[in-house]
């Protein structure tokens, strides 16, 4: 037997607890905080798995706005059972805003689930695992400061061309058909600094677009490093002062808290893209009011006008919820014709869910499903037209993109993205890819377009 003592190891050398998979679903901060638990069990020794076959440690991340959300994730562990993916010695973790919803139900609903984690409790994960390995027995814990998770997470990892940044966690709005209020808590900013200096970083790891992310992105209020709140205006600037960040988006945009500080530092800050994303949630003052968002189909309007005012060429996204508890079709007119009003560009737009436990889950609810159905096709078909409309007015148009990789359908294009949020394909070298490069429009298809490189030879194939 070797001299234990003889043996010397490399202090950058971790010992390996297994491999793992990261499964998510919702929305970019559960896409955040995927990255960061990825961050966290490689820097705990674990290795991880593009594909979930024979990982030993299975995390799933998802959300709770919509019922159908859950029923994703656990309709995916049953496949992946049925197929043999995963089988009874497979650790899976569940969590994200679910987690923080069900806790101990999910234990109830799938007695085979592991460990139960929330937003909050994401960076105790490597010690849950160890604890279910030494114990056999459920592990669920969801709860925790808001801000723990920040000062316990690893330094950030490669993250390619395009990060998120969390800026904030919780919501303190009180929408009534919105349980993040529940599963993430009320908000809290976190500082400045924190913030800044996880952006350097990124930087330093080749990325050049920062997403800044918060369930009220604009009512942050961090502090800075005197101790004076700081606003995300002010953010706003820091960041784009910093020597590396080509361009910056934030989401998710209250019209409550849109205020003029914001808009102001649209106008001033080019790094800023021109997609922005504020969700309206209803034409109907009506319903709006039901829905405790505390502003009116008309004040939307006005904010947007002033957003175009500061930046003409914006391109400005929302969600639509069809089908609120009580919604007439007055109610419904209204909303389509706030879209004719403001002409969005893109819309996340469902039938409304209920959510356990929020006021509205005890509205009366008594318009028929395919009523709604209806509601919502109508919507989305209006919504395509614009889309449409916004992207032929493209053609033509030179754009500055962020290669993000290579195309899906085809190996011997690169794929990028422009700074109103199209993506496009065009021929060039692979070691564009995480670069800004300049490309003519030739071509506008249904969901992409079609580029040149600036410099290169015409292809309207």
């Amino acid at each position: 037997m070797a001299d234990i003592t003889a043996i010397k190891l490399n202090s950058n050398v971790k010992l390996q607890m297994g491999t793992f998979h990261v499964a998510v679903w919702g929305c970019q901060m559960n896409v955040y905080d995927a990255d960061r638990i990825r961050d966290l069990m490689t820097a705990s020794g674990y290795v991880e798995q593009n594909e979930p076959k024979g990982a030993d440690v299975i995390i799933l991340v998802t959300c709770a706005v919509r019922a159908k959300a859950e029923d994703k994730v656990f309709n995916q562990l049953g496949s992946w059972r049925h197929q043999g993916i995963i089988n009874d010695d497979t650790v899976i973790a569940l969590g994200g805003c679910v987690g923080s919803e069900l806790a101990h139900q999910i234990i109830e609903i799938d007695p085979k689930i592991a460990i139960v984690f929330g937003p909050r409790t994401a960076h105790k994960l490597p010690a849950m695992v160890a604890q279910y390995r030494a114990t056999h027995e459920s592990v669920v814990d969801v709860n925790a400061e808001a801000l723990e998770k920040f000062d316990a997470l690893p330094e950030q990892g490669q993250r390619g061309p395009s990060a998120f940044v969390t800026i904030m966690e919780g919501c303190s709005n009180n929408c009534t058909y919105c349980i993040v209020p529940h599963t993430r808590g009320g908000e809290e900013s976190r500082p400045e600094q924190d913030i800044i200096d996880e952006v350097i970083t990124h930087v330093a790891n080749g990325v050049k677009e920062i997403h800044l992310l918060g369930q009220n992105v604009n009512s942050y209020r961090g502090l800075d490093a005197n101790g004076n709140v700081s606003r995300l205006s002010s953010l706003l600037y820091e960041i784009a002062a910093i020597d590396g960040v080509e361009r910056l988006r934030f989401t998710t945009s209250n019209p409550m808290e849109f205020t003029d500080d914001i808009i102001q530092a649209i106008a001033d800050l080019p790094v800023i893209a021109d997609s922005i994303h504020i969700p309206v949630q209803s034409g109907s003052d009506r319903i709006l009011k039901l829905m405790h968002r505390d502003y009116t189909a008309d004040s939307y309007r006005e904010l947007i006008r002033k957003l175009r005012q500061a930046r003409p060429n914006i391109f400005i996204s929302t969600d639509i919820i069809v089908g609120f508890p009580g919604e007439t079709d007055e109610d419904f007119a209204q909303t389509m014709q706030l879209v004719d009003d403001i002409k969005f560009d893109a819309s996340f737009s469902f039938i409304y869910s209920k959510r356990p436990g929020t006021p509205a889950a005890e509205y009366e609810d008594n318009v028929p499903l395919e009523h709604k159905r209806q509601n919502l096709y109508a919507l989305q078909a209006k919504l395509e037209e614009y889309a449409t409309m916004y992207s032929q007015s493209l053609m033509g148009t030179r754009q500055r993109v962020l290669v993000e990789g290579i195309s899906r359908k085809s190996d011997q294009e690169l794929k990028a993205r422009t700074s109103n949020n199209r993506i496009v394909v065009f021929e060039g070298s692979r070691d564009l890819v995480g670069q800004m490069v300049d490309i003519d429009v030739i071509k506008v298809m249904s969901h992409t377009m079609k580029g040149r490189l600036v410099g290169q030879g015409m292809n309207l194939s």
